[in-house]
């Protein structure tokens, strides 16, 4: 029994983003409408709503962070937040473990959603903490399932992606074939280039000529000078794959480009890498990336990290190294699993999983026995038939009652068999895992070990007024 204070003030939270996995989810409208009709249903005072159009696949949603820094922050009264579902507010193990430690800290009072029952004590954030895996284990699985029918697309020789400039997808072929204009173009582009008369800023006006659409970059016309996708290899994950699809141009053509691009290359001088760990990490609020730097300063050295303004003007102060480890280490310290908690969640899943296994073996088993035992009775059947010992109509009656029989049975085989493979035990001994890491990470204190473990659990972070979120 939950013997908490429960909130009777709520933020209202809602989430639909344009990734695959949100395609069926209500709209933000029908979220809005369907949570506040609950809402008034149970007498639910609704302070603020908070509205969401980014995925929750990785941490650093604003609306999101500003919610749950609302909470952290302190309010004059108990909050809790009502969703939808809990797949709303997380799909990633950082967010999902925030909700929970606010929880744990009697800052956020309690969850509320119409499709899924909480309570907020020590089963109810157990059962919690496993509805956010799932939405976490669906998007992986999602991902999974993309890059299997890539690979299969592969191994067949069709393209997998978007189409290429110069090609146009043909549905009854299942892959790419040459599109006349766009074709005549990449080949002419590629014949004038071999003559070495062209720089890669004059082939960028001679394809916006040719009608090849508006000028490029250098980077993108020197893209499509080499990828030899035109010769009809496909490079998928640093692998080359044999294409069934018609190339553009000859072997001898592209060979002839690369030689002229090679002597246009010239040598550069290596830099002096210096192990800034935390470069490529942060983005500042005005969207440009923060690299780092030295500086000379009361008698030392100091390493720090600023925004590179590639955007423009930007009024984002410098941050210290230091500072920077010492407030990610105190982020993560917000996700970690106080060691008994880890330990009893682990054996309890342990535990969970031999006893699944135990009943779906025994289910299986029995199932099977039925479905051979029901084998053996059509046979008898048909047996009976062919000696003359039924009648049609009664053989074509009791036939059709053991087929219907032995179609509902294989129907209950095949639901077992995608239970077991769509099991949430290990994306939970996961999320479990990645928690225990954190504390790990954080204890240790090591630069280039933090470093990757953010790296690891999110790509959108963000530092804004010396503050990293």
């Amino acid at each position: 029994m939950n013997t908490l204070p429960q909130p009777t003030k709520y933020f209202l939270y809602i989430r639909k983003s344009t990734d695959e996995e949100d395609r069926q989810v209500l709209s933000l409208e029908a979220q809005l409408t369907e949570l506040k009709e609950y809402a008034e249903k149970e007498s639910l005072e609704i302070i603020e709503t908070f509205v969401e159009k980014k995925t929750a696949k990785v941490p650093g949603r604003e609306i999101f962070n500003s919610m749950l820094n609302k909470i952290d922050g302190g309010l004059p009264h108990l909050i809790g937040i009502l969703a939808w579902h809990p797949d709303r507010l997380s799909r990633n193990s950082v967010d999902g473990g925030r909700l929970i430690y606010l929880l744990d800290t009697g800052k956020l009072g309690g969850l509320k959603f119409p499709t899924f029952a909480f309570e907020n004590n020590p089963s109810g954030k157990f059962f919690l903490a496993i509805g956010l895996s799932n939405a976490k284990y669906y998007v992986d699985n999602l991902a999974e399932n993309v890059r299997r029918g890539n690979r299969a697309k592969l191994r067949r020789g069709e393209w997998p992606g978007q189409k290429p400039f110069g090609y146009v997808y043909d549905h009854r072929l299942r892959n790419i074939v040459p599109e006349p204009k766009e074709a005549k173009i990449v080949k002419k582009i590629y014949e004038e280039f071999a003559t070495g008369r062209h720089t890669l800023k004059s082939i960028s006006a001679r394809l916006v000529e040719l009608g090849g659409g508006k000028a490029r970059s250098n980077y993108s016309i020197e893209n499509l000078l080499t990828n030899d996708r035109y010769i009809g290899i496909m490079r998928w994950d640093g692998e080359a794959h044999e294409g069934k699809y018609r190339p553009l141009i000859s072997k001898q053509l592209f060979a002839k480009v690369q030689e002229v691009l090679a002597n246009r290359r010239k040598p550069r001088k290596s830099k002096k890498r210096h192990d800034f760990p935390f470069v490529g990490l942060f983005h500042c609020s005005c969207g440009s990336m923060f690299t780092a730097q030295f500086a000379k300063g009361n008698g030392g050295i100091y390493r720090y990290y600023r925004c590179t303004r590639k955007h423009g003007a930007c009024a984002e102060k410098y941050i210290q190294e230091s500072e920077l480890q010492k407030q990610i280490i105190e982020k993560l310290q917000t996700i970690v699993l106080p060691t008994d908690w880890s330990k009893e969640m682990l054996e309890k899943l342990e535990r969970e999983e031999k006893s699944q296994t135990q009943s779906i073996d025994a289910f299986a088993e029995a199932n099977r026995k039925k479905i051979f035992a029901l084998q053996e009775k059509l046979d008898k059947l048909l047996e009976g038939y062919l000696d003359n010992l039924i009648d049609e109509e009664t053989y074509r009656r009791k036939k059709e009652s053991l087929v219907q029989q032995k179609i509902a049975l294989k129907g209950e085989r095949d639901t077992l068999l995608r239970k077991r493979m769509s099991g949430w035990n290990e994306p939970m001994r996961d999320y479990i895992n990645t928690l225990i890491q954190a504390g790990k990470i954080a204890s240790e204190q090591s630069p280039q070990e933090i470093a990757h473990f953010a790296q690891k659990i999110g790509t959108n972070r963000l530092i804004s007024e010396k503050i990293v979120s």
